[in-house]
Formats: structure tokens, sequence, C-alpha cells
């Protein structure tokens, strides 16, 4: 029998009450700091964008941000909030200045919710505004106003003052990762010329726009075909550069100084006008694949009212330049023609390296035409959505709400994928199966993706063919035994991702999952461990001689516990390119010939485990 539905089932909720039970509305999912795109990550963008919107109108060149363990902070110098809507402007939903387009004609925050959210999301919030000699502050947790102060006097200059700290009831034991905020202040520098931002007394400041963003992520990529070609015209700049060692597109798109990380209009009228522009100069009607095969490239456009497809505004849905105006498509090509194709012919050298790379890729696709045609074959023979990959609900490539949290668990034998299987969340998570060790695939080329079975097949399920933009899954993560035979299959799947698609791991979608390495129990509670460390200051709980078990690989956890290793608890290491390192460098000392260099390495950092029993029988 059905519940009765009367008057009493309906009820309206209070903003902070919405913001808290669905938080993934406004700050895309929650996370514990592993993942760039995590929720702490958000609030702390979601703050700076407002002082941004400040820069751009012409108020205060230096933004300050601390992070203190958990505590953020956040200081602008801009014109500071009118003191008499400081509270409305951080507790009351859709109230702001961005309504007004005569005062912020082409901002980055459009709806005013993002102070909200981080109010909402915070045990506690701080706004502080500073306004001609006159100062207020307002304090909240969770969204509950604690105190107000009346307009006092001050002589702190103008600006505003946000301090939050993420409730750790919603993130659960978050930690921020250094290189996550160090990448997103770079890019609001880049974005911004002259503007400063100091981190933790870390100075980031940028006067050369995206040629500099680009010279900054292109180490690592091997060297460049040809010097960056750097244009900027009126509210579109964009810059490009062919690499000479890496496969496959890399962009890098933003929308008034947004990082659209799932592109959009802008960056689909980029790639358009690339191949339409190269096309013409050299009266050739080259392949698509083959102008953009190995491009580097970076492209911002300022808009006005722009439409996202999400509050996290990662992808540009917009048609229009502006209101009833003109197109993005059309603008965006009548300015890349025009400087593009008057770049090219005042640098011939450039315009015959560009050249000559696109008959080289147009040489490399036909030579791997036959093999694909054979590899997808193969692909369809194996059975691959039956055998190999048991598949989600919820993929990276939908609009789905949850699809940030879309994985892929790649795992080594029957008895590992057979346990993640069981406890996965059957919406969000998959399971690819190895079979053995994988090939070291350093210093091949992309042809043996295809000719390699477990490669080809691995490809095929991350729908990765043609590129990152129909990628199934956010997070890849190798789940491996914590053994010597489970690091080294981390190394080689880790070899074929830097060799092959190098974007995805530069765009923060590769992780490797921690399992824990020891279970303490007693009769009245379990206590897992993932490290010597955390196993000794575990003990300290228990009485005389708990039970330890030492997991010896994934496949010893029963599928309840592991329920708990992949759920809410889940621990990810990401796997991150710092940007002194190159790639090949990497992959030469770890999985090129032996060398001298990495066999004292070896013998330097070898260690004999204790023998962890008998010292927990001693404990």
């Amino acid at each position: 029998m059905s519940e009765n539905y009367t008057e009493d089932n309906i009820r309206s909720l209070e903003w902070r009450e919405h913001i808290r039970m669905r938080p993934g509305m406004y700050i895309g999912k929650l996370g514990d700091g592993a993942s760039q795109d995590d929720g702490i990550y958000v609030l702390i963008k979601e703050i700076i964008d407002n002082s941004i919107d400040e820069y751009v109108m012409g108020n205060g060149k230096v933004i300050d941000v601390t992070i203190q363990e958990q505590q953020v902070t956040i200081r602008d110098y801009g014109r500071g909030i009118p003191l008499g809507k400081v509270k409305d402007c951080v507790s009351k939903i859709n109230t702001g200045a961005k309504y007004d387009s005569k005062v912020f004609k082409k901002a980055v925050g459009l709806n005013g919710v993002g102070s909200k959210a981080v109010n909402a999301l915070s045990s506690k919030f701080i706004t502080q505004s500073v306004r001609d000699g006159k100062t207020k502050i307002v304090e909240y947790s969770n969204g509950v106003l604690v105190s107000e102060t009346d307009e006092i006097p001050t002589e702190e200059k103008n600006g505003t003052i946000v301090t939050f700290v993420p409730d750790k009831e919603l993130f659960g034991n978050y930690h921020y990762i250094t290189e996550y905020v160090d990448k997103l202040l770079w890019n609001y520098v880049f974005l911004n010329n002259g503007l400063t931002i100091k981190f933790n007394g870390e100075r980031f400041y940028a006067k050369d726009g995206l040629k500099e963003l680009l010279e900054r992520n292109i180490n690592g990529n091997g060297p460049t075909l040809y010097p960056i070609v750097h244009i900027q015209e009126d509210d579109l700049e964009f810059a490009f550069t062919h690499s000479n060692k890496q496969y496959g597109e890399e962009y890098y798109s933003f929308v008034n100084g947004q990082h659209t990380t799932q592109g959009g209009t802008h960056q689909a009228a980029f790639r358009e006008a690339i191949v339409k522009t190269i096309r013409e100069f050299y009266n050739k009607d080259f392949d698509t694949s083959d102008v953009r095969q190995s491009i580097l490239a970076a492209i911002s456009i300022k808009i006005q009212e722009p439409v996202f497809e999400s509050q996290t505004k990662t992808k540009l849905g917009s048609q229009y330049i502006e209101p009833g105006g003109m197109t993005i498509r059309n603008y965006v090509n009548d300015i890349i023609k025009r400087n593009l194709d008057n770049y090219l012919h005042k640098n011939p050298e450039t315009a015959d390296a560009l050249y000559q790379k696109i008959l080289q890729s147009q040489k490399e696709r036909k030579e791997l035409d036959g093999i694909k045609k054979l590899a997808r074959e193969s692909v369809k023979k194996a059975s691959l959505h039956n055998r190999k990959l048991r598949d989600c609900k919820i993929h990276y490539n939908t609009n789905h709400e949850r699809r940030l949290e879309s994985s892929i668990f790649i795992t080594e034998g029957d008895s590992a994928s057979g346990s993640i299987t069981k406890s996965r969340d059957v919406n969000t998570q998959a399971v690819f199966s190895l079979k053995g060790k994988p090939l070291n695939c350093f210093g091949l080329s992309k042809k043996i993706v295809y000719q390699n079975e477990e490669f080809n097949l691995l490809q095929a399920a991350l729908n990765v063919d043609d590129g990152m933009e129909n990628l199934r899954y956010n997070n890849i993560v190798i789940a491996t035994d914590a053994d010597v035979d489970g690091m080294h299959i981390r190394l080689l799947l880790m070899t074929f991702f830097l060799q092959f698609y190098p974007d995805l791991v530069k765009g923060g979608h590769l992780y490797i999952l921690q399992t824990p390495l020891f279970r303490i129990r007693d009769k009245k509670k379990t206590v897992y461990t993932y490290s010597e460390e955390e196993r000794a200051e575990a003990m300290k709980q228990f009485g005389v001689k708990p039970e330890i078990t030492r997991f010896k690989g994934l496949g010893e956890i029963s599928p309840d516990e592991f329920k708990h290793f992949i759920g809410g608890s889940i621990r990810l290491d990401p796997v991150l390119l710092h940007r002194e390192s190159s790639i090949k460098e990497i992959m030469s000392f770890y999985m090129g010939k032996n060398t001298p260099e990495r066999q004292t390495f070896i013998i330097d950092n070898l260690r004999v485990e204790d023998d962890i029993l008998e010292e927990a029988k001693v404990a």
C-alpha cells in the first residue's frame, strides 16, 4: 500500500539546508582533496572568483591566499562589499551585484550562489568587508549566523577577507594538495596579466598570458616543432604549438577566467577554426586528425552572461558572444582565420614545420588505419563488455549530476577483480580485469596499443581512441597488490598512460588505490591501517594481543570489507606530474634499459621489512 500523500509531506528547505542536502548541485562533488575537482577546491575557487571580478573591474591588484591545515583565508583589495549588504551577500541565495551587467559585464560568477555555498558547507565561515574607513564582520557555522558586528572604524585597506573551514561532517578527513592549489592560482594569473596572488608566502605573477601557461605546461612533452603562436584580439586570446613526441590533443580553455575543463562551444569553435584556417592556407584538404594530432593549445574568451552546463562551470553552453549578438563560432573563426593566416605568411619557418608535422601525422595515420580496423574487430570478438569490463551506469561524458564520481578500477587477476566487482557501486564504479603483466611500452610507437590485446581492450574500455573528449570515466584507478609484483604492474600501467595519453595524467584522471595492509581487531572493534606507522599508533587503542591480519593481496579482502575501502572512505593517491618533471626522463630512468644510476637508486633505497606479526606479539 502506498503512503498517504498530504500537505504534511510538503516542506520548504532553507537555503543552507538545500545546499547541505544537495551539495553536488553547487560544487560538483565532495571528496577528500585527492582529486583536483573535489569540492574543497571549488570552495576556494568560488571565493577567489569574486576577487577576480573586482580585479577585472580595475579594483585591487593583489589577492592574498593562506591555507593552514584545513582553514582557508582569502583577502582581496577591491572595493569591499557594501557594508549594509555583507550579510545578504553571503546568506541570501541569488543575491549579488552580478545581475547588474553594467557593473560586472563579463564576470566569472553570475548567479549569486558561490559564497552562499561556501558558507553553508563550512563549519566556520567569516566574512569581513572593509570600505572607506569602516568595516563589518559576520560569522557563520554551517550557514547559521553566529555573530555580527556593527560598522566600526578601521585603518585597514579596502577589500574583502573571507575565512572558512570546510565541514568535516560532509568532506570527511580531507586535505589540501598544494599542487592542485598552485595550478588553480597559476591559471588565474595567466588569465589576468598584472595580477599578483600570494599563496602562503609564494608569489604568483605572469605577464605573457596564455603563452606563459603553455611554456609552463610544455615541460615533459618533449621538444616543440615551432615557437608558440600567441595571438590576442578583442576578447579572444589563444596560443598553440605542436609537440614532437606527444600523442593526442591537449587543451586549456577558459571563459571569463573560468577553467572550462570540459571545453564547450568556445573550444569546439577553436578546434574547428584551426583546421579550417590551416587547410585554406596550404590549399590542402587535410584530415582533421592530422592537423590536430599532438597540438598543445590554450584559449581564453570573454563573453557576456555566459551559460554553463552546471554550477561548477566546467563546460560552456553559450552560443553567442552577447545576447542577440554574433555566434561564438563565427567570432572565434573570424579572429583565428585573420590572425593565424597573417602569422603563417610572416613566419615561413613555422609554416614549414607545421606542414611537415601534418604530413608526418598523415603518414602515421595511414599506417595505423589497417591495424585499427583489426583491433576494433578484436574488441568485438573479445566481448569486452562481458569478459574484461564490468561497466557502470553513469559515465564522465554524460550530463548526469554524479558523472564526476565515475571511476574505473584496473585490477590484476580474477580474485581481486571479483572482490571489487561484488563491492562496487554499480552506478559509478566500473572494473577492468588485467590478464597478466602489461607490456613495458616505453619507447614504442602507438601501433603497439592496437597490436597488444590488453592495451587495445583497455583503450576501448576508456574510449580514448579518438582523444580525451569521449573519456568514459573521470577517475582511472590502478588497483594492484601492495607487493613487488603489484608495484611493477603500477609502473607498467603508468608508463602506458604517460607514453600514449599524457594529457589524461595531466588532467588529473589517474590514481593509485590505497588498500589497508593490516586489520586489527578484538571482540569490540576493528581498525584498518595503511602503513606500519598507522598500525603502531592503532595498537594503542587495544588491550593485550588483538588479532592482527596482514593482507598480502586484494584477493584476501572480502567483498564486505572492500565496500569500506572503495566507498565513502576510499583513499586515492593522485598521479601528479611536477612542473620540473620531464616525462621522457622519468620513464627513461624507471622503465628504460638498466643504468648505473637506477641500480644505485635501488641499492640506496633498499630496506628489509620487519617481521610485523612477531613485533605485534611483543607489543
